[in-house]
């Protein structure tokens, strides 16, 4: 998958606008859990890209400030491994754990679109 690694909060600030004219994804994984490492492989493997669909991968480990910063801006408790799609600047669809499946995001993204 071609991730935009997340790693500040002007990239959050960046995102909102972005996903005004596009849908965005962000995958926030642990690095230190399997289960998240489990849910990522899965999701990478049955994921399929689409042009109009940006996708941020987030570092819970290292940047676990931007986490929080996302669970405060868009009201979606912090879960990890979870997928969070936004677009126009609002949550569309959002997934945690074993809950989180390329088909189910595909088709939230493209009933907005």
């Amino acid at each position: 998958m071609k991730w935009i690694q997340l790693e500040s909060e002007g990239q959050l600030k960046e995102l909102a606008l972005l996903s005004e004219q596009a849908p965005v994804l962000i995958f926030k994984h642990s690095t230190k859990c399997y289960i998240s490492k489990t849910v990522l492989k899965n999701f990478e493997n049955s994921y399929q890209e689409q042009e109009m669909v940006l996708t941020y991968f987030l570092d819970l480990i290292a940047y676990r400030a931007i986490s929080n910063k996302i669970a405060e801006v868009y009201k979606v408790e912090h879960q990890s491994p979870q997928l969070i799609a936004i677009y126009k600047n609002e949550v569309i669809y959002h997934a945690s754990h074993s809950d989180i499946d390329a088909d189910t995001v595909f088709k939230a993204v493209n009933a907005k679109l």
